[in-house]
């Protein structure tokens, strides 16, 4: 049975190719080369299955009059280059055309170009291989060419396409010999993208064919779309018994107002009347440019209800001659061209009785969309023969042998000008780009294109449309085709559903940002030098503040800081010149002089809160102080228990007072004091010591260099040890307060001490109330009052004896005063 289908087929199609006449002569053309050629004449509009292989008859169908043209296109290119006295001086060039309306059952055409001498031998060498044409043209559409393109392969014969757009096609390892006139899919897929992107739409919907050409630009349109806010809301390809009412329908009920239609123009055909049959009204469609210059579709009663039609084609370039030729051949239709030389043994689809109809205006007024690429494609091979053949200006040598794989790889190289359009091919065998934007009158009667923007990229890339020339329907305004309004600055899109596009607008928090060209679905977080209002698009840098030397409070503070220790070491010095005198014997001697000292040194440590903080600036304005100042505090509180010692546990305690004495209690008591202080202040600096930090949020506009206090526990041990030391030192002032004058300083220690609890606790409260950088200057005036009222309370009285009343500062004094007391609590 098997046998017997091959038997049939191989019989149908020597019948085919032998037997059947043309009806005029215009498909052959003799010559020093022939060209092979394939065209649309006819167009298949439903393939019906078959029992049995064989060749489909394209002139039992429909006349194609857009591919008529296209083939006159290629007789008048043939012509205007063999009357040429430049370009292949002395050759002819010669056609073979055939009628291509099929896919996939139209061979015979093939079969003929790849013959030699009427016979196919199959692993024929590439250098000894003569088929019968040396380059082809055609066919129109991306499947008919990719069906055809693996057989011609396989030879290297050079096919120059004028209608196949598959990105497919740019694949030279599949596809080594194939070049193009027209762009490929990713080409126009590009320029669809950004007309979409100039005009702010991303809700679009994309409407293709069942074929290679549909199929290749829906994959290239997925493909372009990631990287940009354009979401696919509604994808179909449609055959052409499909539903396209019930496709329209979906695209109006999801609100979708820009349709891309990229599909055959039988398909286009049948949306746009469906369209126009359910009423859809004011859409944006972009046509593909199989359509964009459909003469016919314009005049369809109703499509002016339907919205705009924005085409997509090559720029449109004339012809010179092409209408007279036209009309020259429709002239001579039936009569042979004197000048050319018939090709004898005519094959299968090579008859158009239909064509003879066809006027000369009609071919004229078709879709001229492939005109130039058809003529730029016999230019091409003609160039290519040019150089193989080493021609000059007057004359060719045509005694060189022309193999297809010596005129691809000319064909590769050219690069020339054809009516102001340079034609080059890139290394995937691409043409530049030269596309016009094409906006459809369908209110006018009759039908007009207007050209309202273009897309170039040679030779440099640039694109433009002239918004001004499109009059939309809503007002003048351009339609909305949006899942969601476009969010005010400084909001954030939150999405919603499964499309990008779909969203609720959320406005930015405080420092933060919303980068629409980064992301703008989320709100990007200020950097720590930095900082934002709610709803911002951008971050504003900070202002780094510190205590700086030269501001007018920190120079008055450093000036009263220099000016008091000047006073510390005036006493220092006076209190030391009267070492032995009673008062300073009374206010602790040695000890006294040592408080001075402490004072003295707790007082370096205030310069160190001004200017830019370091680790050393933050250790040592707390170290220096906490150390001398405890010191300090430790030995207040010594003089004070000794003065109730003296007066009161001698008496009562006297064994207790004599150990005091002979083991120099009160010195004992200060070293341990202050070694367990240090021991404290150690562990502060080395378990988690001070260190600069950046306080941001304090202020929103501001960055404040400050210190941290380092660890928490060593922190509060020194606090504690400081705090006790001034509870007891209030406590023994208290029992000491009915002393003698001379020796009662409960008023003026009490005093002191008050006035250090109440400058910590302000402090304490200015910290957990204000937020500025002067809060280091409140610090540094609790210090200051710390030390301060230490200093006037304890030393300037006795000061003020020893320089204003010397005669207080005898011993005689002292004894009066003591014995005044020892009476006063005998009668107690």
């Amino acid at each position: 049975m098997l046998l017997g289908s091959i038997y049939r087929f191989f019989l149908c199609f020597i019948i085919c190719f032998f037997s059947v006449s043309c009806s005029s002569f215009e498909f052959s053309l003799g010559g020093d080369y022939l060209l092979g050629g394939l065209f649309a004449l006819h167009e298949v509009d439903h393939a019906k299955p078959q029992s049995t292989p064989e060749a489909v008859e394209c002139s039992r169908h429909t006349i194609s009059v857009s591919g008529y043209q296209m083939f006159q296109v290629m007789r008048f290119a043939v012509e205007e280059i063999n009357n040429s006295t430049t370009l292949l001086p002395n050759v002819s060039l010669g056609y073979e055309i055939f009628d291509h309306c099929t896919a996939t059952k139209n061979f015979p055409a093939v079969f003929s170009f790849i013959s030699q001498n009427g016979s196919i031998k199959p692993k024929e060498m590439l250098s000894d291989h003569q088929p019968k044409v040396i380059a082809l043209t055609g066919p129109y559409g991306s499947t008919r060419t990719v069906t055809i393109a693996s057989l011609l392969t396989i030879d290297l014969i050079p096919i120059v396409s004028y209608g196949a757009t598959s990105y497919a096609l740019s694949n030279k390892l599949q596809y080594p010999s194939l070049l193009r006139t027209v762009p490929s899919n990713k080409d126009l897929i590009q320029m669809i993208i950004r007309i979409i992107q100039w005009f702010g739409w991303n809700w679009v919907a994309f409407l293709g064919s069942q074929d290679d050409y549909s199929e290749d630009g829906l994959k290239q349109f997925n493909k372009y779309i990631n990287n940009t806010d354009i979401c696919l809301a509604y994808q179909d390809t449609l055959s052409l018994e499909a539903n396209y009412s019930l496709a329209l329908k979906k695209i109006d009920m999801l609100k979708i107002n820009v349709i891309v239609v990229f599909a055959m123009p039988q398909n286009v055909k049948n949306i746009i009347k469906a369209a126009i049959a359910n009423n859809i009204r004011d859409k944006v469609w972009i046509a593909s440019e199989t359509w964009s210059m459909d003469k016919q579709l314009p005049r369809e009663p109703g499509i002016e209800k339907i919205g705009r039609i924005i085409g997509i084609t090559e720029r449109l370039l004339s012809l010179p001659g092409f209408d007279e030729f036209i009309f020259k051949a429709k002239g001579t239709s039936n009569v042979h061209n004197n000048d050319s030389v018939e090709v004898q043994g005519d094959t299968c689809n090579q008859a158009c009785e239909s064509c003879s109809l066809l006027t000369a205006e009609e071919i004229i007024n078709e879709n001229p969309t492939f005109s130039f690429a058809i003529y730029a494609a016999i230019y091409t091979i003609a160039h290519a023969l040019h150089n193989v053949l080493q021609c000059d200006m007057t004359e060719c040598h045509k005694n060189t042998t022309v193999r297809p794989y010596m005129l691809l790889g000319e064909m590769k190289k050219v690069d020339f000008s054809l009516n102001g359009h340079q034609v080059k091919y890139d290394d995937n065998g691409d043409p530049t780009v030269n596309y016009a934007i094409m906006l459809w009158h369908t209110e006018t009667n009759p039908p007009r294109f207007e050209m309202v923007g273009t897309y170039d990229t040679f030779p440099e890339i640039t694109f433009t449309i002239n918004s001004s020339l499109l009059p939309w329907h809503n007002n003048g305004s351009v339609p909305f085709s949006n899942c969601s309004v476009e969010c005010k600055e400084g909001y954030s899109r939150e999405r919603e559903g499964l499309h990008d596009c779909c969203f609720q607008c959320k406005k930015c928090p405080r420092n933060s940002y919303v980068n629409y060209s980064r992301d703008p679905n989320t709100c990007f977080p200020c950097a720590e030098n930095e900082w934002s209002v709610e709803g911002s698009t951008t971050c504003k840098t900070r202002s780094v503040v510190y205590l700086e030397f030269t501001e007018i409070p920190s120079i008055i503070f450093m000036v009263s800081i220099i000016c008091l220790m000047s006073f510390f070491i005036a006493i220092f010095c006076l209190f030391a010149y009267n070492h032995d005198t009673p008062v300073v014997k009374s206010a602790g001697g040695s000890m006294c002089l040592l408080m001075l000292a402490c004072l003295i040194m707790s007082s370096i440590s205030l310069f160190f809160f001004f200017g830019n903080p370091t680790p050393a600036h933050c250790i040592l304005r707390n170290f220096i102080f906490t150390f001398f100042f405890t010191v300090c505090l430790s030995c207040l509180t010594v003089r004070a228990f000794q003065i109730v010692c003296i007066f009161k546990m001698a008496a009562k305690f006297p064994n207790l007072h004599s150990f005091w004495v002979k083991h120099n209690g009160h010195w004992l008591f200060i070293v341990f004091s202050s070694v367990v202080v240090l021991i404290a202040c150690v562990l502060w600096v080395t378990v988690a010591p001070p260190k600069p930090t950046r306080d941001t949020l304090s202020f929103k506009d501001q960055v404040i260099l400050t210190c941290e206090n380092g660890n928490i526990i060593t922190i509060s041990i020194i606090v504690f040890l400081c705090w006790f030391l001034g509870f007891l030192c209030l406590v023994f002032s208290y029992m000491g307060r009915d002393l003698p004058k001379n020796y009662n300083e409960a008023k003026s220690i009490t005093f002191g001490l008050v006035l250090f609890y109440v400058s910590w606790t302000a402090y304490i409260t200015a910290v957990l109330t204000l937020k500025s950088k002067y809060i280091l200057l409140f610090n540094a005036i609790a210090q200051l009052a710390s030390i301060s009222a230490i200093f006037f309370s304890y030393f300037i009285p006795k000061s003020y004896i020893i320089i204003f009343q010397p005669k207080k500062n005898t011993t005689a004094y002292f004894q009066t005063s003591i014995q005044n007391y020892t009476q006063t609590i005998s009668r107690t």
